[in-house]
Order: structure tokens, then sequence, then C-alpha cells
């Protein structure tokens, strides 16, 4: 049975305000209406062939990526939710080459907002959990229209970030920067109620995720890795692993808060001139934050991915993450020598395999 005495997100978020003092008000108004973007397009998904929204919109985004209607829908709904409210100089969307302006004639604040309106969109159509996913930096120059160089900031610099995961039960997972929290959203009260209060993720694990389609184009240490968790309790880590891939970040990303696990989605040698898939600012960097916000460890392979300096606001990299004892022994594969009859195949880039941040 509902219980009226669960917190909201809106006095969860009063009750963080309340340890800074000096805080306007600005930024708590910013991740309601975050918030508020994800209850529409939560609305959105939950009606799917009812509302005429599946299917492709025939054309593209800068990725090349062919969009669905629902992205397209879900990057519109973000930015109508998020424009108005005076607490943005800019945003960047996965959708967009270029920031989003703010329109004129609205405050512009000291805020910068990326997302991901809609990850796993490939899922849709087939009814496999998809999801939002954003990340909030401080303007360099608040009051002012943000250029693209101002999003060009390490991971470490963000002061909140978050996904929401379109499920059996809507959820927003949010971090400002004191831990994790989960809330489930009551469609019929309209609200995001605290479920999770301090979610986190456990060090020892038994579960991997990646894509074993690409295993002909790995690098030696994932490689190494992989097998070495296939060969189970007969094989150098003595204990039988599971594999999971269900092509949504959102999705593995929840599953690895809730009980643990690794996600691999690391540069191979499938195109030599992406350096990963995953994209740096609105997709490894807001996952990265909330994965060591809950004591797991987020990296690139060579180092942590908070540390990384941005290059582009669609910049690609090999993203690592999940229980910390797991991540930190694929890190020490990639700083080991390569091993194996491999080695030849990758001489150009020796120990350092192809986990390059550039």
């Amino acid at each position: 049975m509902f219980s009226l005495e669960r917190t909201t997100l809106t006095e969860y978020l009063i009750s963080q305000r309340r340890q800074h003092p000096g805080a306007t008000g600005e930024f708590n108004a910013l991740i309601l209406q975050v918030a508020q973007a994800c209850k529409a397009i939560s609305r959105a998904v939950a009606h799917g062939a009812l509302a005429g929204v599946l299917g492709s919109a025939g054309t593209e985004n800068v990725q090349g990526e062919t969009q669905k209607k629902l992205d397209v829908m879900a990057d519109e709904i973000f930015c109508r939710a998020t424009h108005w409210g005076g607490a943005l100089a800019g945003m960047v969307s996965e959708e967009n080459e270029a920031p989003v302006p703010i329109p004129e004639g609205h405050k512009l604040g000291k805020y910068l907002l990326v997302f991901d309106p809609l990850d796993g969109s490939s899922n849709i159509d087939v009814n496999v959990a998809v999801g939002s996913i954003f990340s909030i930096l401080r303007a360099p120059t608040p009051g002012k229209h943000a250029e693209a160089d101002d999003f060009l900031q390490a991971g470490v610099k963000q002061v909140a970030a978050g996904y929401a995961i379109y499920g059996p039960s809507t959820m927003l997972v949010l971090s400002v920067g004191n831990g994790v929290a989960g809330f489930t959203f009551d469609p019929i009260l309209g609200e995001f109620f605290l479920t999770h209060a301090d979610i986190r993720v456990p060090t020892v694990t038994q579960e991997f995720a990646i894509n074993a389609s690409n295993s002909r184009f790995w690098e030696s240490p994932v490689r190494r890795y992989v097998e070495e968790c296939l060969a189970g309790k007969s094989g150098p880590r003595g204990k039988d692993f599971n594999m999971r891939w269900v092509a949504s970040l959102v999705a593995e990303t929840h599953r690895i808060l809730t009980r643990g696990g690794v996600f691999l989605y690391p540069r191979d040698r499938k195109d030599p001139s992406k350096p990963g898939r995953l994209r740096l600012l609105y997709e490894a960097n807001p996952i990265g934050y909330l994965i060591e916000q809950a004591g797991g460890r987020a990296s690139t392979g060579l180092l942590p991915v908070l540390e990384v300096e941005p290059e582009s606001l669609h910049q690609r990299i090999g993203f690592v993450f999940g229980s910390s004892e797991e991540v930190e022994r694929i890190e020490r594969y990639h700083a080991e020598p390569l091993f194996g009859s491999e080695t030849h195949e990758l001489p150009l880039f020796h120990s350092r395999g192809l986990f390059l941040t550039t």
C-alpha cells in the first residue's frame, strides 16, 4: 500500500539545499524541470503505438544515426521543459550538432544542461526499457549565452547528474554530489517519491555486460578479461560469471546500481578512427558521476573517465564502469604487457591498448 509519508523529489532537494545556505533555488528548480521532462517522456513511451510515436522519423542526428520519432519528441520535450526557467545559459543534446541556445527574451542563468533525451531508442519498437540521461555543469560566464567551448568541462566539474529509466515503473536516479538516490514515479499523483535513499554499487560481482558480437575486434586486455570470466570456476577467476547485454546504457547502469556488475564498451579495431562508441559529455560523464557517487568506479581503461578533458561536444570514448574490483582488474590488464599470440595484432599501441582518450 502506498504511504503518503514518503519523501517527494521536491522535499529531497529542499533538504539537500539546506546544506548550502547561500543557494538561490535555481539549481533545484532546474532539476525539477528536468524531472518534468522525464514525466512527459515516460507518458509518450508508455503510450507507444497507441500514440503513433513508434518507428523512424526519417531523419539522422549529428551522429549519423537514424532518429526514431520518440528521439525527436523527447529532444523537444527536454528543451521546452527547461529553457524558460532562467537557470540555464545553454544546452547540448545528442540530437543537435551545436549547442541549443536559450530563446531570446528568456532570462539566462548560471548552469549548463547536457543530455541524451532518449538513450537506447533502438529498443523502443521491441518494448525494452529505455531512458534519458542528463548532466548539469556551471556556466563559465553566468548570464550570457553559452558557447560550445563552455561545455568542454571534465566530468569532475559536474554539479549534478542523473537518468530516468522508463521500464515497468519509471524511476529517476539522481546525484547532487552527496551520494545517489532513486525516485519512483507515481503516475496517479504525478510525483517522484524517494524509494532508494542511498544506492551503493556492490564491490564484488559475478556479472559483466559487453557486446560479444564485437569480440573479433576487441583489444587483447579486453579479450583476456572476458575469456577469464567465461572460463568460470575452472579458470583463473575461480567462479562462474553471467553475461548480460541490453544495448541500453540506462538499463545496464540501473542493473549495476541495483545488484552490481561491470559494463564494458571499449574502443576496438572495428573503426580505428573512433576512440570508442559512447559519448563523453552526455553518456560517460553523467553515468560515471553516478557510479562513483555510489562507490563504484568509472574508467576509460587507462584513467578515471571523469578526469578526461573533453575536446568536442560529441566526442566518443571507451568506457568501463561498475563494481570497483572488476574495473580495477580491467585497468590493471591494460597496464600490463600484451599477452599470448595476439601481441602482433596491435603493434602500434603496445601495452596501452586502444582505450585512448583523444
